[in-house]
């Protein structure tokens, strides 16, 4: 019998040992638990037991898992039935702890309870259990509560086993000091199991967090490029899923799983966090003279400057006498000069508005415009802690050198300063993520995130990548980019593209070595930008898109 012992003994050890490598694998809580229930079954030979977990406001305890072999019962975890078992309160109406329920005195003072017959026990009320029995045709015996805790003793659930059986006879007997130490070992393991991946959860948690909180940042500083950070991994994740659909062609065996999806949208998430240290007058420069306000209205203010001043003179000038055809020759010169300054003025609107291209003839006007003079205060640099300079009023060129060069820009709003600086963000972004420890299952994230202006041919920034150093997520995520950005319709600086023609510029990308032909055939083959598009472009943007003529595209 002693050596029996023994062999039952070594027997638990090896099924402990076997939970203990089980729940170290295992990343799912509902599996995790159900298994830790059934080797406690197995270990005490047990016809029933039940899991409970803490409530989230920790006030009672909840049924999770419940299980009755005699009964057929299966309830909670991952394939059993719902559970409508009422939770077990910790605390009674006065606040105080419950000492009624066995569950919650385990739960209540961190104490395990062995009962040996629970008809012949006095201390809890089992008035439940008893109706139970008598409506089931069941007669509960034993009884084994343990609770679960964590490394700083706090309450991570119950475990509590019902009827032990002998092994040999199938009768029903008490659960031994053996059988409770065991099951106290087996709740140590297993409430270690449930804290390391609820901690995991919540590191998780805490990073999507941190990353929102990055993206909230930079919608406060600038909404436009908020949506954008939002927008980017949707269409990313959409174009990332089809390639790993596509089961012909160069990329077919391009593949993801979980965790690759889950770096490659932080990824996205984050392609544009440096842009938290881009000045906010540059990231949303919608005009040729905007800073903190746009300076046309400066400008503007000038020619009503020098439109009074020509009025001045003509006044002055018939004050100083003449016949009534010398008036109306000096209203005719003034009607004229006014109509010039009304001209230029709205010719330099125009020109700070930006676009596609200005014509060297529209530079040379602007310039031109510039040498006019006019009398206004003199512009100081005031020196940090220096005394405020005195007013002076003199005559000066209409335009500054650097509004000059501002409204020469020939494409978009930014000059060649500014684009650098904007440029600059995704070098910020690589060296914020790169400065993180990330996880071996993320390591991946500053790659993916800092290469979507690269290009395939080499020309791209900040590193000049070509196709063949890069990956297909920071591939994919290029394409995501650029159709993002020519199908907004919220960017200060310009109004979004039609479906077409934004289809059009990145055809033609994929034929200059800017974006990835094999990736652009797949984006418009498995329909990912019409999806996207019917989702969140403006209906006034969905024109109709004839696919057999965008370029670099074969039906």
């Amino acid at each position: 019998m002693q050596e029996l012992n023994h062999i039952q003994i070594a027997q638990r050890l090896d099924q402990l040992t076997e939970l203990s490598v089980a729940l170290g694998a295992s990343h799912e809580t509902d599996e995790l638990l159900e298994r830790i229930l059934m080797v406690a079954k197995a270990l005490t030979h047990a016809d029933g037991g039940t899991l409970y977990r803490p409530s989230a406001d920790g006030t009672s305890l909840c049924f999770h898992i419940s299980i009755n072999d005699t009964l057929g019962i299966r309830q909670g975890g991952a394939d059993g039935d719902r559970i409508d078992i009422p939770a077990v309160p910790l605390f009674d109406e006065q606040g105080d702890k419950n000492l009624s329920s066995v569950a919650a005195y385990s739960a209540n003072f961190r104490l395990s309870v062995n009962i040996e017959d629970v008809y012949q026990a006095d201390v809890f009320n089992f008035s439940g259990m008893r109706s139970f029995d008598q409506l089931r045709g069941y007669h509960s015996k034993s009884f084994l509560t343990v609770p679960m805790t964590d490394h700083e003793g706090e309450l991570v659930g119950v475990l509590q086993l019902v009827n032990a059986k002998d092994p040999a006879t199938g009768a029903i007997r008490a659960f031994s000091p053996t059988d409770q130490r065991f099951i106290e070992a087996l709740a140590a393991q297993g409430a270690v199991a449930l804290t390391n991946q609820r901690l995991i959860q919540q590191l998780e948690d805490l990073l999507e967090a941190l990353v929102n909180l990055i993206n909230i940042g930079i919608d406060e500083k600038s909404p436009y490029t908020g949506r954008h950070c939002q927008f980017v991994p949707e269409l990313t994740m959409m174009l990332a899923e089809a390639v790993h659909n596509t089961e012909s062609g160069p990329l077919a065996d391009f593949r993801m799983n979980d965790g690759d999806r889950k770096e490659l949208w932080l990824a996205g998430l984050l392609h544009d966090c440096g842009k938290i240290t881009t000045p906010v007058h540059v990231v949303d420069k919608g005009t040729k003279l905007e800073t903190i306000f746009d300076r046309i209205h400066m400008v503007s203010t000038r020619f009503e400057v020098l439109m009074r001043d020509a009025e001045i003179r003509a006044l002055k000038a018939k004050l100083a006498g003449g016949d009534a055809a010398d008036h109306a020759a000096i209203d005719a010169a003034l009607a004229e000069e006014l109509a010039q300054l009304e001209a230029e003025r709205q010719f330099l609107r125009a020109a700070n508005v930006g676009g596609e291209g200005m014509k060297p003839e529209d530079q040379d006007r602007v310039r031109s415009i510039a040498g006019r003079r006019w009398t206004g205060p003199r512009v100081f640099k005031k020196e940090p802690g220096a005394e405020e300079p005195p007013f002076v009023r003199e005559e000066q060129d209409f335009l500054t050198a650097e509004e000059v060069e501002n409204l020469n820009i020939r494409f978009g709003t930014l000059t060649e300063p500014e684009r650098k600086e904007i440029n600059n963000h995704i070098a910020v972004t690589i060296r914020m993520l790169e400065s993180l420890p990330w996880p071996k299952h993320l390591q991946n994230v500053p790659e993916y995130a800092g290469g979507h202006h690269e290009r395939m041919d080499g020309k791209g920034y900040p590193r000049g990548l070509t196709k063949d150093q890069m990956s297909v997520q920071a591939r994919i995520m290029a394409i995501a980019d650029i159709f993002e950005a020519l199908t907004a319709r919220d960017r200060p600086y310009k109004k979004g593209k039609p479906l077409s023609e934004s289809l059009r510029i990145l055809g033609n990308f994929s034929l200059n070595g800017h974006i990835d032909p094999d990736l652009f055939d797949i984006f418009i083959r498995s329909k990912v930008y019409l999806e996207f598009a019917r989702k969140n472009v403006d209906a006034r943007q969905l024109d109709e898109v004839d696919e057999s003529k965008i370029p670099g595209y074969t039906p």
